[in-house]
């Protein structure tokens, strides 16, 4: 499979990385760096809603990132936003309406909660390494976001997942499959880090800011 890139007009992209206090952000915005684009770090709403596309970004633990959110009023800009919104990693789990991890009620874009990964024989809970990406359906791999992707290999990190199929683009599976990347509208998330999925996760974003 190729790893060409789609042509990316990088003067129009306005993006900003949403201030989730993750320790990633420097290796997200070197991401972005490689694609040419800057991805600014922050909290201001009048930033935020004047951006053409806006990152949730996140690791650690889901109760620490939403109390962050709540801190800075994000939780509640969050849902108002209408531009291309993607969470990745923690910042995908903070989508959906709960998260067991510290029973903690999340945004709410998207339905469903995220659960932990169950551990069984030879399956060992956090998931950590590369895993593969399988389109959930022949619709779900002609959606923008998955473009090139159907097959590939991403790097996760996590304990916790949505396991549910709504909303699904891809599912990876570790012991049990479970919802890689999805979308429902302007708002989609990834379970994997891009920023250390080498070609995978360069398309992946690029794919992002192609919307």
């Amino acid at each position: 499979m190729s790893d060409a890139l789609p042509a990316l007009d990088a003067s129009r992209i306005r993006l900003v990385l949403l201030d989730s206090g993750g320790a990633n952000l420097g290796s997200v915005q070197a991401a972005f760096a490689r694609l040419g684009v800057e991805a600014p770090v922050t909290s201001d709403a009048q930033r935020i809603r004047a951006a053409t596309h806006v990152l949730l970004p996140g690791v650690g633990a889901a109760g620490p990132a939403m109390a962050r959110l709540r801190a800075n009023g994000l939780d509640r800009l969050i849902p108002t936003l209408t531009q291309p919104l993607m969470g990745i990693c923690v910042g995908m789990q903070l989508l959906f309406e709960h998260s067991v991890e510290g029973e903690v009620d999340c945004l709410g874009l998207l339905p469903g909660r995220v659960e932990r990964l169950p551990e069984s024989p030879g399956v060992r809970v956090p998931h950590m390494g590369w895993n593969g990406l399988q389109a959930a359906s022949a619709e779900t791999a002609a959606h923008p976001l998955m473009a090139g992707l159907d097959g590939r290999h991403a790097y996760f990190v996590h304990s916790y997942a949505y396991r549910g199929d709504a909303n699904a683009l891809a599912t990876s599976t570790h012991g049990q499959p479970f919802t890689a990347i999805a979308a429902r509208g302007h708002v989609m998330g990834a379970q994997c880090h891009p920023e250390r999925s080498a070609a995978t996760g360069a398309r992946l974003l690029r794919n992002f800011l192609s919307l």
